[in-house]
């Protein structure tokens, strides 16, 4: 029979075992092999059983068993030790405490040096106490011989308390997915794995960090295949109460309710639950509550699942109810109130209208708000196709918004003027969601260097005039949790310093973790054929599959089409006698999920797991469905080579390889994403590109498979294969301990979030706190007399008397050319705007490259026809073809950078063959 309602029954632990209600609540356990191992001796089999999840293990013990362990002293020493360290762990000071109280002593001299993994050096700040950010806006210093404030980790801050530092008091990251452990499944792939080991680095940095996101009733779907291979979906129903998550209450006892308006007045509540993710608090919001009507209840039911209204109710939900989510925590638990809002992704992107929202309730005008949330938002980007970024309806989103909707207060056609797509190249009637988080925060950055240059040339539209390389999108190289995704034997190596372990020892490491990866594979591969149907006599054939001897290959990732999930099989003839090779063989190991929507990524795997279910290979050629967490866990430190063949540049980071790579797996992949900024031929095989303009997209896919069965079939399996005197594959060891000990440092989630720190929140803390509602409406109303003025200011006329004179056209290095040059500036004054001249090489079609910039300064009162003018000397200071140019551009002191307003003023054509000049 079946339960007509279901509920949990939490255990009543002895007293001596209640510190075990603190470990397995705190999701550090996730990361912490000690406690992990505390958690398994509990109850071995049940552990198993749970999936390796503590909340649900404890649920399940037997009364008896835990009278046991409630007698064991060598159990509870451990147990007190455990705790102990967990105390530790989340009072003590860690590397952002000790930059905060390095900024009260000095920060660092100009000539300071900075590690090149972001770090700080011994006692170094980074943000000098008294100097000016970004935005110009200065940071109060600590007076000579005083200590800066501060507070002990885990006190209670009041929220209003002013941040002691340069740094801020709290930074509030949203996501719309959230990928810290199996056991808490709010993440669909790369995005939401980024946005975990995000959190966990920042917990473990110190870092005062809080999440935001959605807790999703059904997560993202199992997977399963039918017996034809082709991907099923299932959607299991997740209790919160079973999860490692406390609802939110008021002091009363009452849960919190977070209110949104629908659209004709109707109210959407949502509760929020929280996990302690380490010393970083989660805030999941969750719709179904017993106040809402059926649909407003789903509007959380799965993670990118339902239509355009479903996912723009998500993502206001997320954005206004998570600042609301966040309000909330910080009242009842004297959190401080965050001074930065990180938007990971566009999903979020409406954080910033709630708190314009909030900031006009004060008293303030739109502009002073709009001004005063730029200044303290960063915006990462993670798409490098606009195909991948979420654009509504014009219309859709307008009725979402205004007097009777959302942000009362707030004119719908304010909101829709930040997201349209309202610049050249862009569709006028679709609301884009990347957009409006470009234009609502004052620093964005990409996820790879890469990336950020393909980022730059898709959002260069926002900013018309400007070349590419010039559009104030940054770039922080994402980066992996290192205690999350390394085996535990390599962490305990580590300790022994790779560089000095002796070959044999690396070698037998890297046996043991293929060996347990085949009998990991063989396990899902059993339990994948008997849901696909077959009985237990037709399947004494998976006791063969992979070898622990032989060359492993791994390839797991989300499936869409760029992606590439087929190349491999674009030869099957030529990769079936790669797999089959007598003497040097190779196995591969797949997994990956389709879109639930994306009929041709289904038909990819279906393909995939067609060719994997031939007798002839399938016992060295292996698909692994519903891939997560806990198998990429696995997967990664049992292959030797690991597989990425996306279209470049399609690929913004992938970070998959760098979670092999701590292992001791070396990368085969197209020069994209991370790979493009470290690759180093010590470390593994690139994949030539074919991506000429002339080259389609069947004859690239061709040509790029043919090299990739080259580089398998001469380089990477002969090298694998080639022993020494020893028995050793010496040169392969080399690239492995190179990968551990020179790659595997810069890949790390620390590195990535302490340049987060240093480049976007701390300058992003000290423009927010300069924004005051005096100087956001002064900046706010500076902006709009530009704007209005703009379009009279020009360059009339430019001049160059070039000393020596050169005849015949040509320059001899080390001249100087003088420049004069007349302006109409509008009615704007000198202080409003800089006059530069931009000069560098030029290529064939007159383009300037590696520019420099000059600034040019005033020498004359307008003129009788409000002209001004500006002169400046330009060096010329290297040889081959050189050209310059002049401009005008706003300048501001609280600007984070020059092109920020999208203005510019350049000579007109009739003017640009004489205002140029080459130098040979």
């Amino acid at each position: 029979m079946k339960a007509i309602r279901r509920f949990s029954v939490r255990p009543v632990l002895p007293e001596p075992l209640r510190p075990l209600h603190r470990l397995a609540r705190n999701l550090r356990w996730s990361w912490h092999p000690e406690t992990r191992e505390l958690f398994e001796s509990v109850d071995p089999e049940g552990w198993r059983e749970s999936g390796g999840d503590p909340v649900r293990l404890l649920g399940t013990v037997p009364v008896s068993r835990l009278a046991d362990l409630a007698e064991d002293r060598s159990f509870l020493r451990r147990l007190t030790a455990a705790a102990d360290d967990l105390h530790d762990y989340l009072t003590g000071p860690r590397w952002y405490q000790g930059r905060t109280a390095a900024e009260g002593r000095a920060g660092p001299g100009p000539g300071d040096a900075v590690p090149s993994d972001g770090s700080a050096p011994s006692g170094a700040s980074g943000v000098p106490s008294g100097a000016s950010g970004a935005s110009g806006a200065s940071v109060p210093s600590v007076p000579p011989g005083a200590s800066a404030p501060s507070v002990p980790p885990g006190a209670s801050v009041p929220p209003d308390a002013p941040a002691p530092t340069g740094l801020p008091a709290a930074i509030a990251y949203f996501s719309p997915e959230f990928g810290i452990t199996a056991a808490l499944p709010q993440y669909s792939g790369g995005l939401g794995i980024l946005a975990g080991d995000h959190l966990k680095a920042a917990s473990d940095l110190g870092v005062p960090l809080m999440g935001v996101g959605l807790l999703y009733r059904h997560g993202y779907f199992r997977q399963s295949l039918s017996r034809e291979g082709w991907q099923q979906e299932h959607y299991p129903v997740l209790d919160p109460n079973e999860l490692p998550l406390t609802q939110l209450s008021e002091a009363d006892g009452r849960p919190v309710r977070i209110p949104l308006t629908l659209p004709g007045g109707r109210p959407l509540h949502a509760r929020v639950w929280h996990a302690q993710v380490g010393r970083v608090p989660l805030l999941l919001l969750d719709s179904d509550v017993e106040e809402n009507g059926h649909g407003e209840r789903d509007v959380t039911d799965r993670l990118y699942g339902g239509g355009s209204e479903h996912r723009l109710l998500q993502e206001m939900l997320l954005g206004i109810g998570g600042v609301r989510a966040v309000r909330a925590y910080c009242r009842l638990t004297g959190h401080p109130d965050p001074e930065v809002f990180h938007t990971n992704e566009g999903h979020a992107g409406f954080q910033g209208l709630e708190r314009i929202r909030e900031l006009i309730a004060d008293g303030a005008d739109f502009g002073a708000a709009h001004e005063a949330v730029r200044a303290g938002t960063v915006f990462t980007t993670h798409t490098p196709v606009p195909a991948g970024i979420d654009r509504f309806d014009r219309e859709l989103v307008a009725r979402h918004f205004g007097d009777d909707a959302e942000l009362p207060g707030i004119e719908a056609e304010r909101v829709l003027a930040l997201g349209m797509e309202s610049y050249p190249g862009g569709e006028p009637n679709l609301f884009n969601m990347a957009v409006m988080g470009l234009r609502l925060a004052q620093r964005a950055n990409g996820v790879s260097t890469l990336h950020g240059r393909v980022s730059r040339e898709m959002f260069a539209g926002l900013w018309p005039g400007f070349d590419p390389e010039e559009v104030p999108i940054n770039s922080i190289t994402n980066g992996v949790h290192a205690p999350t995704w390394t085996a535990p034997e390599v962490t305990r190596l580590g300790a022994r310093q790779f560089g000095h372990l002796p070959d044999a020892e690396l070698w037998e490491l890297r046996r043991t973790l293929r060996k347990r990866l085949v009998a990991e594979v063989r396990q899902r591969l059993y339990d994948s054929w008997r849901q696909r149907g077959a009985g237990t006599a037709e399947l004494g054939w998976i006791d063969g599959v992979l070898d622990p001897d032989v060359l492993t290959i791994g390839f797991a990732r989300r499936v869409p089409s760029y992606k590439r999930l087929t190349l491999m099989l674009r030869d099957p003839d030529r990769l079936m006698e790669l797999l089959l090779h007598p003497e040097r063989p190779i196995q591969i190991v797949v997994a990956g999920k389709a879109h639930p929507a994306d009929d041709g990524g289904k038909r990819l795997v279906q393909e995939l797991v067609r060719f994997a279910d031939d007798p002839r290979v399938r016992h060295r050629l292996v698909f692994l469905p519903d891939y997560g967490m806990g198998m990429a866990q696995q997967l990664y430190p049992g292959c030797d080579v690991w597989l990425n063949n996306p279209l470049r540049p399609l690929e913004a980071c992938g970070t998959s390889g760098m979670k092999a790579a701590l292992n001791g797996c070396l990368n085969l992949s197209v020069l994209d994403g991370w790979w493009d900024e470290w690759y180093d031929p010590d470390f593994g095989w690139a994949i030539p590109t074919a991506d000429g303009d002339a080259i389609d997209d069947t004859r690239r896919d061709d040509l790029e498979a043919t090299a990739l069965y080259d580089l398998l079939e001469r380089r990477i399996a002969p090298r694998f294969y080639d022993r020494g005197p020893d028995g050793l594959p010496g040169r392969w060891i080399d690239m492995v301990r190179r990968t551990l000990t020179t790659l595997g440092p810069k890949v790390l989630a620390g590195r990535m979030v302490r340049e987060y720190v240093e480049r976007l929140y701390a300058p992003a803390a000290r423009a927010h706190r300069a924004l005051d509602p005096v100087a956001a409406a002064e900046l706010a109303t500076w902006k709009s007399r530009i704007r209005d003025a703009w379009p009279g200011v020009t360059v009339d006329h430019v001049e160059a008397q070039l000393t020596p004179p050169a005849p015949g056209g040509a320059a001899e290095l080390g001249s100087t050319l003088s420049l004069r040059v007349r302006v109409r500036l509008a009615g704007l004054t000198p202080a409003d705007v800089e006059v530069q001249a931009v000069a560098g090489r030029v290529d064939d079609t007159d383009r300037i490259t590696h520019a420099t910039h000059v600034p040019l300064k005033p020498t004359t009162g307008p003129d009788p026809e409000g002209r001004r003018l500006y002169e400046g000397p330009l060096a010329l200071d290297r040889t081959g073809p050189f050209g310059y140019t002049v401009r005008i551009l706003p300048t501001h002191h609280l600007l984070a950078s020059a092109p920020e307003l999208g203005l510019i003023a350049l000579p007109g054509d009739s003017m640009t063959e004489a205002a140029g000049v080459l130098m040979r």
